[in-house]
């Protein structure tokens, strides 16, 4: 397997991979992991929720802050009510998130081809070549486009990027200045606030919008004291600036997040404006939902069409990001009759159902794939419950850790025969104490059994002995087989002679 590109969704979807036990190589244009220019700023609660499913949240708890960073243009969004194990979000600069994100990767032994870049690729019906720069070549059964809104991969694969143009642009950059700046956000978005968020006197994040959306040169230390001076009437004595960055709002989607054996995912499958911190976070669990499903194609556990949920599920989900940032754009005009609106929609929002509501949307935490009828947990995230076992406690992302998916029994034991599955479901006989509850839903009733994807969503409820157990086993984790099918020994990328 090829990913192209390894920066969040590249690497959160190598090590997917890697865990599954496939063959997987990162081509990575940057030298290093260092981030430079970045807007992304902090993780929210499902991402979280994500990374402890792999048993890596920690890591990222202890280079970040816990807090309440949740906002819908701006407008404060509580959601320390939220039934999850993580009701906040994480400061976190994503120049700090890649680091350690490629720390866990370079654990599971996966290689980074740094300092390189996919320049063109083939594909044909039994795998792709890809062309690296360096005069390299690799022969992989799949290529992935993890490589951003300019995405060589998906302008190569011919999938078309519908969507809008820029109306805006805004700056951001880390500067050093010798006053003291005011702080705070803008009405029109944006603002000036400290790097380092429990310290002071800088260096300082600014994000101001420009008056020209149109721009032919890369920005400089002039462009940002100019907007400065439009925003504040001074540039607070800018003295200097690490990095000088520009972004737009504009809203793109890929109509397929899939051509074949090439796939996108992250900002080469949507690009939007960065209203709400959605889009790292979105590309991180875009990389969840594609990897396992990724592995069982490339180990022939499942066929080929099983790639087909993975736009189906992810597709509405980008869209519905695009959405509500594009509405959030509109909602930060600084004239008085958008601000009419905004002060309308911050009274609204005040309230606890549509709190909840907008909050879980820009969460993730209330993401429901469209799995067909059934239990209230049908294709949303499976609670992170306390459980009691014969080894004694656990908890459901505890189970996950390896991401192999569960069918956990939280009633009387069953005579379900899991071992035409044993080698991929793990079956677990379970105790769980307690109310089960989910984001905006509330109180659901327990299910006597539940089947828990990978990604940590829920592709069964029901009792043991209802038939549509074995088909959705069979549907999500390959057909009944008294033998193993998965060869997870087999290299799926080699170096092309």
């Amino acid at each position: 397997m090829v990913i192209a590109g390894g920066g969040p969704t590249g690497m959160m979807l190598a090590g997917e991979l890697a865990l599954a036990g496939i063959d997987v190589v990162i081509v990575e244009r940057r030298a290093s992991q260092d981030v430079d220019g970045s807007p992304a700023g902090g993780l929210h609660s499902r991402t979280i929720e994500v990374l402890d499913q792999r048993g890596i949240a920690d890591r990222f708890l202890a280079a970040g802050q816990a807090m309440q960073v949740q906002g819908f243009a701006g407008i404060p969004l509580d959601i320390s009510d939220f039934p999850t194990r993580h009701h906040y979000g994480l400061a976190l600069w994503q120049s700090h998130f890649e680091p350690v994100l490629a720390d866990w990767v370079g654990e599971l032994g996966v290689p980074i081809l740094r300092g390189r870049k996919v320049v063109g690729f083939a594909q044909d019906e039994t795998g792709v070549d890809v062309e690296v720069s360096g005069d390299t070549s690799l022969r992989a059964e799949y290529l992935v486009g993890c490589d951003g809104g300019r995405s060589l991969i998906r302008q190569a694969a011919g999938i078309e990027f519908a969507g809008l143009d820029p109306s805006t642009s805004t700056l951001i950059a880390e500067v050093q200045m010798d006053d003291e700046p005011e702080l705070g956000m803008r009405p029109e978005g944006g603002g000036i606030g400290p790097v380092n968020r429990e310290g002071d006197g800088g260096p300082f994040r600014v994000v101001l919008t420009e008056q020209e959306v149109e721009h032919s040169s890369e920005p400089t230390l002039q462009d940002l004291r100019e907007a400065l001076i439009v925003a504040y009437g001074t540039d607070f004595g800018l003295r200097s600036a690490s990095w000088i960055s520009r972004f737009t709002d504009m809203a793109r989607q890929a109509v397929s997040y899939r051509r074949d054996r090439v796939l996108l995912a992250g900002d080469a499958a949507h690009v939007h404006p960065p209203q709400g911190g959605q889009g790292l976070n979105t590309g991180v669990q875009d990389a969840v939902n594609l990897g396992w499903k990724l592995a069982q194609v490339v180990n022939k556990t499942s066929p080929e069409s099983l790639l087909d949920t993975y736009h189906a599920e992810r597709h509405p989900v980008g869209a519905r990001v695009l959405h509500n940032t594009m509405a959030q754009v509109a909602l930060s005009r600084p004239d008085d009759r958008h601000q009419a609106l905004r002060d309308t929609m911050t009274e609204l929002l005040s309230l606890d159902e549509p709190r909840r509501r907008i909050a879980a949307m820009l969460s993730g935490l209330d993401i429901h794939y469209d799995l067909g009828e059934g239990h209230p947990l049908l294709g949303r995230r499976m609670p992170d419950l306390d459980l009691h076992t014969a080894d004694g406690p656990t908890r459901v992302f505890t189970l996950l850790h390896d991401a192999r998916p569960v069918l956990l029994n939280l009633g009387a034991p069953g005579s379900f025969d899991i071992s035409p599955w044993m080698n991929r479901v793990r079956l677990v006989h379970a105790r769980h104490d307690g109310v089960w509850e989910l984001p905006v839903l509330g109180q659901i009733a327990a299910p006597p059994a539940v089947v828990v994807r990978p990604d940590g969503h829920v592709a069964w409820a029901g009792d043991l002995t209802d038939p549509e157990l074995p088909r959705t086993l069979g549907t999500w984790f390959g057909a009944a087989t008294p033998a193993s099918r998965c060869e997870r020994d087999r290299p799926n990328w080699v170096p092309a002679s």
